[in-house]
């Protein structure tokens, strides 16, 4: 029953983000207070700090990673910024025509408060710790990334028709739609096991929240700079 709760949860909640709700301040009010509520879900099926990777020990464990992990995606976006085989990822209509403080809310409010904060706790803390202590490390993995995985539908609708490498590959016409979804779909559920391998080997939740944060935050900043000053011409 916690489990089928903090699922309930979430679907409401993309739902609300995805469907019912419009505005960027709407959005993190709805993933903090979410938020507020799983943590709560957690405390009652018994779950300690430690157990979700914010205890002290783990947060300590957790910031050694944390100048590897931004570091290794910011060399990544360099790279990819490099080769103009890779130069089409940051050819995305979601960032390329915001304003500079649009993008700083993004990357340092939206992402962080909003996107990381829901999604880290949801599927690498409570979910992936309340399943954990049932069926154990391997079931908890598999059953999180699933879900990570189709938390992400609703949102990859547009992707064809809003980003350049993704419309080359898929189309970006409706026809493009379902693949384009689908894949998506298949590559959030390898992040999700990513992430919780990261939770894993950390002990902490921190890490893979560091690691979504810099993938996230630094996409929105390497996207609209790269358009205007590097990709323009």
């Amino acid at each position: 029953m916690p489990i089928v709760c903090v699922i309930a949860v979430l679907a409401a909640v993309n739902v609300l983000n995805n469907w019912l709700l419009r505005g960027q301040v709407a959005y993190v009010v709805v993933c903090v207070a979410a938020t507020g509520v799983l943590l709560l879900l957690a405390r009652r099926d018994g779950l300690t700090l430690a157990d979700l990777g914010l205890d002290a020990a783990g947060v300590r464990r957790g910031l050694r990673w944390v100048p590897l992990l931004t570091g290794a995606v910011l060399l990544v976006l360099v790279l990819l910024l490099a080769v103009p085989a890779g130069q089409d990822v940051f050819r995305d209509a979601r960032a390329v025509d915001l304003s500079l403080g649009q993008v700083l809310w993004r990357a340092l409010v939206r992402v962080p408060f909003g996107t990381v904060l829901l999604e880290e706790t949801a599927f690498r803390g409570v979910l992936w710790a309340m399943i954990r202590r049932r069926r154990g490390t391997a079931w908890a993995t598999a059953v999180s990334s699933l879900l990570f995985g189709l938390w992400h539908l609703m949102p990859s609708r547009g992707l064809n028709r809003s980003n350049t490498a993704v419309g080359e590959v898929f189309g970006g016409g409706s026809a493009g739609v379902v693949p384009a979804v689908t894949a998506a779909i298949v590559a959030m559920i390898a992040a999700g096991a990513v992430l919780c391998e990261l939770r894993r080997r950390s002990g902490s939740l921190l890490a893979p929240a560091a690691l979504h944060w810099a993938v996230n935050g630094f996409s929105y900043a390497f996207t609209w700079a790269a358009n205007r000053w590097w990709l323009a011409g």
